[in-house]
């Protein structure tokens, strides 16, 4: 992508849909990690203990302590993703910043659809924010004829909502 990433807080908790707090917002999603994946950084944390505990109760606590932190760590970086489309139309999802004028027209796609595109359907230059945890997406087109880059295939849990906020914005 052309541009840099400009990341943002949501204010909605990662369940999508239009921002109600922020006058700059159209639309706010955060791709938040789920449950189970803190519950998996819990059981990293715990076998480390497990391991250590073969030197001692102290190793072994540190262990734990180190361990799930780190872990958790990891969850919360995977879990940090943002699709935002601000009020002047420029469009952020992930490392992607790109300005109305270089969308096209947006599809929000269901399970099965999402599934194809991300796998056998898939272009390698496309730009893909895709989370394993959240089974629909959108794809946008880019028309912007210096971009490489064929279309963006953003994972949603809201495609409809995205892809409608996407295709009203003035071009």
């Amino acid at each position: 992508m052309n541009s840099q990433l400009e990341q943002s807080v949501p204010n909605q908790g990662g369940s999508g849909g239009p921002a109600t707090g922020g006058a700059g917002t159209r639309y706010r999603e955060k791709l938040r990690a789920p449950l189970s994946y803190w519950f998996i950084g819990f059981l990293f944390g715990l076998s480390l203990a497990i391991i250590m505990l073969v030197i001692g109760p102290w190793w072994s606590l540190g262990a734990l302590l180190v361990g799930t932190a780190l872990s958790e760590y990891a969850v919360v970086a995977y879990g940090n993703q943002v699709i935002e489309i601000s009020a002047d139309g420029t469009l952020t999802a992930g490392t992607a910043t790109l300005p109305a004028s270089a969308l096209g027209a947006a599809v929000a796609l269901d399970e099965e659809r999402a599934r194809a595109l991300r796998t056998y359907e898939a272009d390698p230059r496309a730009f893909l924010l895709l989370r394993s945890y959240i089974s629909t997406a959108v794809r946008v087109e880019i028309t912007d004829p210096s971009d490489p880059t064929p279309y963006l295939y953003l994972s949603s849990r809201r495609p409809k909502q995205l892809a409608a906020v996407v295709n009203a914005l003035p071009r």
